[in-house]
């Protein structure tokens, strides 16, 4: 073998939520299994904890974990990039040109943050009122903003889909009105939501609700409008709206406050590689989560293909799903588990409320409690605890430890009649 190859049993792209999260599982099904991990980052970010930075409820540094401490103590962590795949030799080749053969196949490295797709963005951010929850370190200015308002324009914008957890650019929204009807000054604050969809969110049941909100808090909503462009020292965005007869117009408006949402796909080398499906996501059966093309290559998390919401709580489920599945490809286990296309988006509609989003593939509503205890439908105090003192528990000490809770997989198909 050459000097700058080396190979494992299982190798894993991709040491976010999904990645960790399978690594664990697997090792708690087998703990002999040979895994490494492929992520060139030295941090580790609980995202669904960055929409509470930008409210103020939590810390920035809350969310914030070493790699090194993350990373099962049994997988190996290979801190570089993939530069390409090569799935027919079952190897793929870093940017350093290392090649890492490899048994079974798991890619899992998130999705792009597209900032340069709209003219000016990047300029802007992190000042001139310009920010975003989707990053780390902006998700504290979107707070220090919220305060500082006390009268103006606020414009929260929503990109064409798909993109991680669908229902974040509207509960900045909502947290932020609530701290201006908390301190008095909502009424003198205009603020439009701008959706590049035509819909508030995707799952119908849950509509009534949060347009209830909508009104509460005064919200122009404005469907159809995608952001083009920013003007960070002028303060002013950009707008484009295709008109029925396939025309384009294009507004600009004025802005005190600017909560974007950038575009969003596959990462590049996802997109460019033999793996990716005609869109540039990994090709994946939406239901054992296997390549269609390679059978010893399984992908899940925010690049997949599958039609489920992009969110920690998918990949929560897919995980054991893909664990099971590598088990059965490498003969260690008799049958192939099902994942449901099961996402879960808690809407923070008011600070201490949360409408809970949960369904499966089709729009389907998947509750994880009885209704009398929690109608996720209805905003509630006790979907409120789950997302701010649960979840960020059940994540860092279950899900990225391997232990499955509310996650173990339930439908299950003869591998043998599916190999």
């Amino acid at each position: 073998m050459p000097a700058n190859t080396s190979h494992h049993q299982i190798l894993i792209v991709g040491a976010g939520a999904a990645g960790i999260a399978t690594a664990a599982s697997l090792l708690a099904r087998d703990a002999t299994l040979d895994i490494a991990l492929i992520d060139p980052a030295d941090t580790h970010y609980y995202q669904p904890g960055w929409t509470l930075v930008g409210a103020g409820v939590f810390k920035p540094e809350s969310t914030a974990r070493s790699m090194a401490s993350v990373i099962p103590a049994k997988a190996r962590w290979i801190k570089a990039a993939v530069s390409s795949f090569d799935p027919v030799h079952n190897r793929v080749v870093l940017n350093d040109g290392q090649i890492i053969g490899y048994e079974q196949l798991v890619v899992c490295p998130g999705l792009k943050l597209d900032w340069d797709a709209i003219d000016g963005l990047n300029q802007s951010l992190g000042s001139h009122g310009v920010t975003s929850n989707y990053r780390h370190d902006l998700a504290p200015y979107t707070w220090e903003l919220t305060q500082r308002l006390k009268q103006g324009t606020a414009l929260f914008t929503q990109p064409p889909m798909p993109i991680k957890c669908a229902g974040a650019p509207q509960k900045a929204m909502y947290l932020a009105c609530d701290h201006w009807r908390r301190s008095a000054r909502l009424s003198q604050v205009c603020t439009e939501f701008h959706n590049a969809a035509g819909v508030l969110f995707g799952v119908a049941d849950y509509v009534p609700a949060l347009m209830e909100y909508v009104r509460k808090y005064a919200i122009d909503l404005r469907f159809g409008s995608r952001l083009v462009a920013v003007d960070g020292p002028r303060q002013q965005a950009t707008f484009a709206r295709t008109l029925a007869d396939g025309s384009s117009e294009t507004t600009i408006r004025a802005f005190d406050m600017l909560h974007v949402v950038p575009p969003q796909a596959a990462p590049d080398f996802i997109r460019q590689s033999p793996l990716a499906d005609a869109a540039g996501w990994i090709d994946v059966d939406p239901g054992t989560l296997r390549h269609r093309q390679f059978s010893n290559v399984h992908g899940l998390g925010d690049a997949s293909s599958t039609s489920n919401a992009k969110t920690a709580a998918a990949a929560r489920k897919q995980a054991p799903v893909v664990a099971n599945n590598v088990l059965v490809a490498l003969k260690r286990a008799p049958r192939l588990a099902q994942y449901d296309g099961y996402g879960s988006c808690p809407l923070t509609v008011e600070r201490g409320k949360i409408v809970l989003a949960e369904f499966t593939y089709g729009g389907k509503l998947a509750p994880s409690f009885p209704r009398w205890l929690l109608d996720g439908r209805r905003p509630t105090r006790l979907a409120w605890w789950l997302k701010a003192t649960a979840l960020p528990q059940l994540y860092w000490n279950g899900m990225l430890k391997g232990r499955e809770w509310l996650a173990r997989p339930a439908s299950t198909t003869d591998a043998a009649h599916n190999g």
